[in-house]
């Protein structure tokens, strides 16, 4: 991330290679993406975030204590507004492009675009340098790179994550959690990007061991098992804690140990 000083305020460059002048130390930070909600607390700025999503549930001492400014994709422009941000951190899939544009026009607006866990490791480390926590940040990156670093041991098979019901959707090639599986040892079966809709005849006909039911968006649970089994017999099914496998912040820490007991 490109850093230029100039008087009290700094000229950066986001993932998606915005500049942005930014305060060198912002003050009032608004963050729109949970993962990074939860990295913000974690890098010690707890004093500093003044709103927040209703999806930032991390950490839960802390979810009462920020305004909440909406949803991900469905924010209250006139919260935000009244919040006076010097700085807002959001994530160029989980906003909505307009809301976010309509925002970059009055505030500095700092955009990650996170596709694999390298991605994620630079996002931390400039969240670091914005917010003048450069140790904190590195550290917190050398704890991931190590854990991800002892994920060793032979490919586990073939992999199907599925994120939504009715219609079935899952995850496909080019996205984060791609990357995370094929760290934990597993081949994505889905050969299409991005999140495609799948329907069960074509789920029938993927070569996979093993199908993932995600903890979120859709809160798959027990009973969704079977219907899978119906579809696809011969497959293991198990519900996976899905802020494990798309968390791209600080819950990362905890990433590494959890895929090495699947």
């Amino acid at each position: 991330m490109m850093s230029v000083q100039e008087d009290n305020r700094r000229l950066v460059t986001d993932q998606m290679g915005r500049s942005i002048m930014i305060p060198s130390k912002p003050v009032r930070i608004i963050s729109l993406v949970p993962s990074q909600t939860e990295l913000l607390y974690e890098l010690g700025l707890a004093d500093r975030i003044v709103g927040q999503t209703i999806f930032c549930i991390h950490p839960e001492q802390h979810f009462g204590t920020a305004t909440k400014v909406g949803g991900t994709k469905k924010l209250r422009m006139e919260t935000i507004r009244q919040l006076n941000p010097d700085l807002i951190i959001g994530n160029k899939e989980e906003n909505e492009r307009g809301q976010i544009a309509e925002l970059a026009q009055e505030y500095p607006v700092w955009m990650s675009d996170i596709k694999n866990l390298g991605d994620a490791l630079e996002m931390i480390r400039s969240m670091g340098i914005i917010t003048s926590t450069e140790k904190t940040a590195e550290a917190i990156v050398e704890q991931i790179r190590s854990s991800f670093d002892e994920i060793t041991g032979p490919v586990k098979g073939k992999a199907v994550y599925l994120i939504w019901q009715n219609p079935w959707m899952a995850v496909g090639k080019e996205t984060f959690i791609d990357d995370i599986l094929q760290r934990a040892g597993y081949i994505n079966a889905v050969e299409a990007s991005r999140y495609p809709e799948l329907t069960a005849d074509y789920m029938s006909t993927l070569d996979a061991s093993h199908v993932f039911l995600s903890s979120e968006p859709f809160p798959f649970r027990e009973e969704h098992i079977a219907a899978i089994r119906k579809i696809m017999p011969n497959v293991k099914v198990k519900l996976v804690d899905g802020e494990l496998f798309s968390w791209y912040g600080s819950r990362l820490l905890k990433s590494a140990a959890y895929l090495s007991e699947l």
